[in-house]
């Protein structure tokens, strides 16, 4: 059975760019199931009320609601790729001088649930700024989490997702800590897909770039006593980035910071929480005003064990043995960081979590960083006491080069994906 609705005037959270007319014709093939229902949206003539047609449709069709709620339609428009918001326009701007910054998009996605709930019924919304109590456990007590990851295009225009399931994984791990709820994995990899693709015209041309994804999961409730918020909102938004360090591919200047600690035994250093990173922006801002691209933290107990950049997770290459700090809950287990892991392994070299004592530092071949945003990122030097080691005679190493090359020529689909760690949208 077929249906075919013309919908003009639509309300402004519906799923077409700001740039486009807002009439489209929706057609809707459904058997006797809404789950094989099929979505397909092409532009059209007419105009009429929306919420009336839904409110008449819903009723014969129940995953007409997929329009604003993306689950229930999953399976069909957003995770085989059929849903389209008409002919792919591009984003103006100036893609080869793309920086790491916040630029507005078109869409994001909210869902939410009171505490002792779970989600449901998450929507895609038109991008704009969101409402808050003043009372709101986010900006009272710092209940919030928040994730990282990328998306790249591909040249046959597909796009790729890089790991996706792990960043839902380690939400979970951290709304556990935080006393939140959290959405399954496969919500959050919905959401995801279905944030981006709304806004698949701001992902980068191939090589220019990534489309940057922040989920964010905070207690939105308002709450004055110290306790869990009654409420929480699961959101991601969007913006292209290009390099995160204005060095780009090439070596960072770190300085050890040696009174100031990101994290302590017991505490919320290995949950990505929103805390940990208010946490060093002083240490990390006194070393920018002094030419620094980054500090590198110390363990608390022992000021002597490295622990990670304020953003990223080191590595320490002697020979063909790479080592980096083992994960203690001090510590975030970045997902890049595990790749990396895994890819530095099938290159044949040996790789150790372990404690890494700063002094090893002096006699390294070679430092890298790794992250969401600076993939990898080689260490030109680093000063500790007023003393400075450099790596690399002012170059990119040849073991962080390879790590790089390998690692990103598989996230944006250059190479085939032995690992199975890429999802993709078309």
């Amino acid at each position: 059975m077929e249906r075919t609705a013309v919908l003009g005037g639509l309300p402004s959270n519906h799923l077409l760019p700001p740039s486009r007319t807002a009439s489209s014709l929706l057609r809707f093939s459904s058997s006797s199931s809404p789950s094989s229902s099929s979505f397909a949206a092409d532009r059209s003539l007419g105009a009429f009320n929306p919420p009336s047609l839904f409110l008449k449709l819903q009723k014969q069709l129940p995953s007409l609601t997929a329009v604003h709620s993306v689950s229930p339609f999953k399976r069909d428009a957003v995770a085989s790729g059929t849903y389209s918001t008409g002919p792919a326009d591009v984003a103006s701007i100036d893609w080869d001088n793309l920086g790491f910054g916040y630029i507005a998009t078109d869409y994001m996605y909210m869902m939410k649930c009171d505490q002792g709930g779970t989600f449901s019924n998450g929507e895609l919304q038109r991008f704009a700024n969101i409402e808050l109590s003043p009372s709101a456990g986010v900006l009272n007590y710092g209940q919030g989490l928040f994730e990282g990851l990328k998306a790249y295009m591909k040249e046959d225009g597909n796009i790729l997702l890089f790991r996706p399931e792990e960043n839902a994984t380690r939400m979970q791990t951290g709304a556990e800590r935080m006393c939140m709820p959290a959405p399954t994995v496969e919500q959050f990899v919905e959401a995801v897909k279905a944030t981006v693709l709304a806004n698949k015209r701001w992902v980068p041309p191939p090589g220019k770039g990534s489309l940057y994804i922040r989920p964010l999961l905070m207690g939105s409730g308002a709450v004055l006593g110290l306790a869990p918020a009654p409420e929480y909102t699961f959101l991601i938004y969007v913006s292209p980035v290009g390099n995160y360090f204005k060095e780009g591919l090439a070596p960072i200047n770190l300085i050890v910071e040696h009174e100031l600690h990101r994290a302590t035994p017991g505490g919320t250093g290995g949950v990505k929480t929103i805390g940990n990173y208010a946490a060093v922006l002083k240490a990390q801002s006194a070393a920018k005003a002094k030419g620094y691209s980054d500090v590198l933290y110390l363990d608390c107990v022992n000021k002597k064990y490295l622990e990670e950049v304020s953003s990223c997770n080191i590595f320490v290459v002697k020979g063909n043995t790479i080592s980096t700090p083992a994960i203690k809950g001090t510590i975030l287990p970045g997902i890049t960081r595990k790749s990396i892991i895994d890819v530095a392994r099938s290159q044949e070299f040996q790789v150790e979590e372990r404690l890494v004592a700063v002094d090893e530092l002096l006699d390294a071949d070679e430092v890298f960083c790794t992250g969401t945003a600076v993939v990898v990122s080689p260490v030109g030097s680093i000063t500790y006491k007023g003393e400075t080691k450099k790596y690399g005679g002012g170059g990119v190493g040849a073991v962080s080069q390879k790590l790089y090359t390998v690692l990103t020529s598989l996230q944006m689909g250059l190479t085939e994906d032995k690992m199975n760690w890429t999802l993709e949208l078309n």
